[in-house]
């Protein structure tokens, strides 16, 4: 009986060293990693946020310009909010990256970054997340297609409200035959995202664009 306690004994300690050194392994790989991997992302969000800026028209960390804006239908964001990013030259805002989401799309919720100069101009939009069908719907990401670029320089000033429509709806928008959803419902998303930093550009483009409320 002795015996098999010690022997009992001898497993649960071994289990133990296992359980203590494994655990030490994998924090001290974390420790490692950790850096590297929030690096990569951080690295990865800036170049994206990056794309709908004028090269050149900013100078700040983009990343240390992020706040959050609270939910408004005009973004399509959640309760939660979501974010934004401010870009300065020599210390002042020349432009905002705002997160907006077309929940129209014919694959479910579009996701995009729309960036807007201090002057309402649109210096560029990107698609971060679509579930358009291939090959039909998903022209509307860069990496397929250009027309993205539709929205560059186009404002609430020269694109009259009728205006912010496909060429199908009687507005000034290209889309491709076939797949009107796709883009009907990215350009009423990047239209009332233009809407929303009209309305509230003051705090947008203050030094503290984070009070917005």
């Amino acid at each position: 009986m002795k015996a098999m306690f010690r022997s009992a004994a001898r497993s649960a300690g071994l289990l133990l060293a296992y359980t203590v050194v494994g655990g030490a392994v994998l924090a001290a790989v974390y420790a490692v990693t950790h850096n590297t991997i929030q690096k990569n992302e951080d690295d990865a969000r800036r170049k994206l946020v990056a794309e709908t800026l004028t090269p050149g028209s900013y100078n700040n960390d983009l990343l240390q310009g992020q706040f959050t804006l609270p939910h408004d239908p005009l973004l399509g964001n959640g309760d939660t909010g979501s974010l934004a990013w401010q870009a300065r030259e020599q210390g002042i805002p020349v432009a905002v990256v705002l997160e907006a989401t077309a929940p129209d799309g014919y694959g479910g919720e579009i996701s995009l970054l729309v960036g807007v100069t201090r002057q309402g101009n649109i210096s560029g939009v990107r698609v971060v997340e679509q579930h358009e069908t291939p090959g039909l719907g998903d022209y509307i990401e860069l990496a397929k297609s250009r027309w993205i670029h539709v929205f560059d320089g186009r404002s609430l000033s020269n694109t009259t409200d009728t205006g912010w429509q496909v060429k199908k709806d009687g507005g000034q928008f290209d889309y491709v035959t076939g797949a009107t959803v796709t883009p009907r419902a990215v350009v009423k998303a990047v239209h009332h995202a233009l809407q929303y930093v009209a309305a509230h550009q003051k705090i947008l483009f203050s030094s503290h664009p984070g009070d917005h409320s």
